[in-house]
């Protein structure tokens, strides 16, 4: 299963802010539309469509899930949908290699 990372951890420091929070999701949504930009010869044109289309709304409603009582929750369950369908947990850096 993937594991999501907190913001908090990311930074090293306590978010204090609603932008801080909605920023570092949106990197994360825009990595997993990047993969599915990859992966584009391994699905079908309707697939890829349909997911990038769900991966822009997440991405233009943001603000609104993180404001969110529950959006750690939310977001959380959204990025493992997202990553069954990308695989992005799965991928490396390649200038981290050693």
């Amino acid at each position: 299963m993937a594991s999501v990372v907190r913001p908090a951890r990311v930074l090293g420091s306590p978010v204090t802010s609603l932008s801080t929070y909605t920023d570092f999701y949106r990197a994360e949504f825009t990595k997993h539309r990047e993969c599915l930009a990859a992966l584009r010869e391994y699905f079908s044109e309707s697939a890829i469509t349909d997911a990038d289309a769900a991966l822009a709304r997440v991405i233009n409603e943001l603000e609104q899930l993180c404001a969110k009582d529950d959006a750690e929750q939310v977001i959380a369950g959204l990025l493992r949908k997202f990553n069954a369908v990308t695989g992005l947990s799965g991928w490396s850096d390649p200038t981290q290699l050693h």
